[in-house]
């Protein structure tokens, strides 16, 4: 197992979309609205394997997901700069959680999200990730069993394109098990992000004993306990921890970089340092910085 992830690293990683430009309107992630295209050839630029795909309210209207024509266009330049887009975050559903709004809201959130599933064979993604962190975070029980109640509804939908739902939320491990459990669909899937269970003060340990085997991608990223985003190895994730457990249960997803900004107009010479940085942690190199100093 230490071999796959020495192999992933010399194979490449994937890149949250937007950091490779500026950031657009002040946002700290969103779809780039103008600099989608120049993106794709950057991540060719530095050797990135491919791009998480960005579909987000801020996007719509302009994103080429929402067309045939824009589809189209996307596989040819993805093609054309030898990328790829395995995976959509759908912080649509951020912007609009499925949860606090009514049954007809719902309804219409619930069929725009099977929408999404049916273009991804169209692209080769093969999986959505949905957010249920900051405006979108489930708050209790009762959300709890919406949740469970929404992601049934679109499993036939998500059977049929052979698309995974990877779930991201800020639940503490034993509460994620429990929502895990009843969700017991080998098409639901967990995003793990290194940098927002650092800010929660979660132990890598206990998250993988919870829930390690449906664990299906994994975002590399560091942030200090209560606080924001910063360089890998300059705040509190464990990545010696998160190495150990990945190999312990064999990991063999992808690697996505969240990783914080740098100045602006530098993100490309920023990102592939990040990138650097992240393969080498792959290889087994420590990336603690900010605690060995």
């Amino acid at each position: 197992m230490s071999n796959y992830l020495s192999q992933y690293a010399d194979a490449g990683l994937y890149t949250m979309q937007g950091r490779l430009g500026a950031p657009e309107e002040g946002r700290f992630q969103s779809f780039p609205r103008q600099g989608w295209r120049l993106e794709i050839e950057r991540a060719a630029e530095i050797g990135l394997r491919g791009i998480e795909w960005i579909y987000d309210l801020f996007g719509e209207g302009v994103n080429p997901l929402e067309t045939a024509a824009g589809r189209e266009e996307l596989r040819g330049m993805l093609a054309h700069q030898g990328v790829s887009v395995v995976s959509i975050c759908a912080d649509y559903f951020m912007d609009r959680p499925l949860l606090r709004c009514s049954a007809q809201e719902n309804a219409d959130l619930l069929e725009r999200l099977e929408w999404l599933l049916s273009v991804c064979p169209e692209l080769g993604v093969g999986r959505v990730v949905l957010p249920f962190v900051d405006a979108s975070r489930i708050r209790d029980d009762v959300e709890r069993d919406q949740v469970v109640a929404s992601l049934r509804q679109v499993l036939t939908q998500a059977e049929h394109y052979g698309v995974e739902l990877h779930l991201e939320t800020d639940l503490d491990p034993q509460a994620f098990h429990e929502l895990l459990v009843r969700l017991d669909h080998p098409l639901i899937k967990v995003n793990y992000d290194a940098g927002n269970s650092a800010s929660l003060g979660y132990l890598p340990e206990d998250e993988f004993a919870a829930y390690g085997p449906r664990i299906g991608s994994f975002h590399i990223k560091d942030r200090r306990l209560g606080a924001t985003t910063v360089p890998l190895g300059q705040g509190d994730a464990d990545f010696r921890s998160l190495r150990e457990q990945l190999i312990k249960y064999d990991y063999r997803g992808d690697f996505v970089l969240q990783v914080a900004r740098g100045e602006a107009g530098d993100e490309t010479s920023w990102l592939a340092g990040m990138a650097d940085l992240a393969c080498n942690w792959l290889r087994g190199e420590a990336l603690n910085e900010r605690k060995t100093s």
